[in-house]
């Protein structure tokens, strides 16, 4: 069963997606790089709120977020994250049901987003650690993991603010310190190619 998108989704993307681009001027780099059937998991840098529209903009596809279940904790934001179809997560505990629920999302053809660094970067670091659900879930399914990098300032009309997709890859072979070892080292090199 394939996943239908969200209506919501459908109309922010429509109307907010252009109006997104015009303000913040985002530079897609590398959007072939994500396949346009068949399971993904789209995983990259976490520095913004917004990180997920400059994902969002870049593919007809739809994908399937995986949001701190705060936000679902709260009356104010609880009603968008659910109509947009994002998938709570627990980060106080290896939440089996959010897995679980992507994992059916993924077994089902479809892509889910996620950031490996589990939170916002408000560090002078470039990344944080990476937390093993985005690999763990790929080698499970046997998705493709699309990595991205993110770079620059949300400023109207910014001049730097770039995200590049890099070249899909599957970790089916790896073992999982390999495999996130490897995501980790990816996304660093698109970061530092938007730099140069």
């Amino acid at each position: 069963m394939k996943n239908k998108t969200p209506i919501l989704y459908k109309i922010g993307k429509f109307i907010l997606g252009p109006i997104f681009k015009f303000y913040y001027n985002p530079k897609i780099i590398g959007k072939e790089n994500i396949p346009l059937n068949g399971s993904i998991i789209i995983a990259g840098n976490h520095k913004h709120l917004y990180d997920q529209c400059n994902v969002i903009i870049s593919t007809k596809r739809y994908i399937t977020y995986m949001a701190k279940k705060e936000y679902f904790d709260s009356k104010k934001t609880r009603w968008f994250f659910k109509s947009v179809g994002c998938i709570p997560v627990n980060r106080e505990k290896k939440d089996i049901d959010a897995v679980e629920s992507a994992i059916k999302v993924l077994n089902t053809g479809g892509a889910i987003g996620i950031f490996p660094e589990g939170t916002r970067n408000k560090t002078n670091k470039l990344l944080l650690d990476f937390k093993f659900g985005a690999v763990s879930m790929a080698k499970k399914t046997n998705s493709y993991i699309v990595p991205f990098g993110i770079t620059g300032d949300y400023k109207f009309r910014s001049k730097n603010l770039i995200i590049r997709f890099g070249k899909p890859f599957k970790v089916i072979n790896m073992n999982l310190e390999t495999a996130n070892n490897k995501l980790y080292n990816e996304v660093k090199k698109l970061m530092e190619k938007n730099y140069e």
